[in-house]
C-alpha cells in the first residue's frame, strides 16, 4: 500500500513538473514572439524611412545607399516574418497567425511599389538634368553673353545701335529658355513639357537670327567673337537637348509622386497589422499551455 501510494506521489509529482515545463517553453516562446515582433515593427519603419531618404536625396551616391539601407532592412523584415510563423503554429495562435498573414499579404504590395519607387530614384535624372541646367549649360550661356558682350563694346558708328539691339535680342532668347529649364525638369506632364518645348525652340530660332543678323552689321574685326558665340550657342543647345531628354525620363518626379500619393495608404495598412499584432501578443499571459 504505501508503495502504491509513493508510486502515484512520483507520478502526480512527474506529470506537475512536466506541466510546469510546458508552461515555461510556452512562455519563453511567448517572450520570443514579442521580441520578434517589435523587432519586425522596427525593421519596417526603417525600410519605410529609408525609402523616403533615397528618393529625397540629393546626390546618386546617397540615394544608393538609402535605397540598400531600404533593402536590407526589408530582408530583415522577411527574416523575422519566417521566424514568427512557425512559432504561432507551435502556441496555436489563430489570431496572431491570422494578422500575420495580413501583414505578409499588406507588405507584399509594399515592396512592389517600393521597389518601383527605389529603381527610380537612384536613376535620378531629374536631379542630373538639373546639374546640367546649372552647370555646363550655364557655362555655356555665360560664354554666349561674353562673346556677345565684346562684339556690342567694339560697335561704333551708324550700326552700333542695330549691333548692341541684336546682342540684347540674342541674349534674351537664351536666358529665356534657360528660364523655361526649370519647370521644364519639375513638369509632370507631357503635353505641358511640349508646350514649354515649343517656347524654347522659338527662343532657340530668335537667337539665331539675331546671330544672323549681326554678321552683316558688325565690323570684320568681330567675326571671331561672332564665331565664338555661334559655337558656345551650339554647345548650350547640345546640352539643353540632353537636359530634355533626362527631364522626360521624369524619374525623381514619378518616385516622388508615387511616394506621396500610393506609399502611404500601404505603409499604414502594414502598420496597422503589425501594432495589432503586439497588442495581441502584449494580452497572451504565461498560461499557454492550455491552448491560448
Amino acid at each position: 500500500m504505501r508503495l502504491c501510494r509513493a508510486v502515484c506521489s512520483a507520478a502526480i509529482c512527474a506529470g506537475a513538473a512536466a506541466g510546469c515545463g510546458d508552461v515555461n517553453a510556452a512562455f519563453a516562446q511567448l517572450a520570443e514572439a514579442r521580441q520578434i515582433s517589435a523587432n519586425l515593427h522596427v525593421q519596417f519603419s526603417k525600410a519605410a524611412d529609408a525609402s523616403n531618404r533615397a528618393v529625397m536625396a540629393d546626390t546618386d551616391e546617397t540615394s544608393i545607399a538609402f535605397a540598400r539601407e531600404a533593402e536590407q532592412a526589408k530582408q530583415a523584415v522577411k527574416k523575422d516574418v519566417d521566424a514568427l510563423g512557425p512559432i504561432f503554429e507551435r502556441l496555436k495562435y489563430a489570431d496572431e497567425s491570422h494578422l500575420l498573414e495580413e501583414f505578409v499579404g499588406r507588405f507584399a504590395e509594399y515592396d512592389a511599389l517600393d521597389r518601383r519607387i527605389l529603381e527610380l530614384a537612384v536613376l535620378n535624372t531629374n536631379l542630373k538634368a538639373q546639374r546640367l541646367s546649372f552647370g555646363p549649360a550655364q557655362d555655356a550661356a555665360d560664354a554666349f553673353r561674353d562673346a556677345l558682350e565684346s562684339v556690342a563694346a567694339s560697335a561704333s558708328g551708324t550700326d552700333a545701335w542695330h549691333v548692341r539691339a541684336l546682342v540684347s535680342s540674342a541674349l534674351a532668347a537664351l536666358r529665356d529658355i534657360q528660364v523655361l529649364q526649370a519647370p521644364h525638369i519639375a513638369e509632370p506632364e507631357d503635353q505641358a513639357m511640349a508646350r514649354l518645348e515649343k517656347r524654347m525652340a522659338a527662343s532657340e530660332a530668335a537667337a539665331r537670327s539675331a546671330l544672323q543678323s549681326l554678321a552683316t552689321v558688325a565690323s570684320p574685326a568681330s567675326r571671331p567673337k561672332l564665331a565664338a558665340a555661334t559655337a558656345a550657342l551650339n554647345r548650350f543647345m547640345e546640352l539643353h537637348a540632353e537636359i530634355l531628354v533626362l527631364s522626360h525620363r521624369n524619374t525623381n518626379v514619378h518616385s516622388l509622386a508615387l511616394s506621396l500619393s500610393q506609399k502611404p495608404a500601404l505603409t499604414n495598412a502594414c502598420e496597422e497589422r503589425l501594432r495589432s499584432l503586439q497588442d495581441a501578443l502584449a494580452k497572451r499571459g504565461p498560461k499557454v499551455a492550455r491552448g491560448q
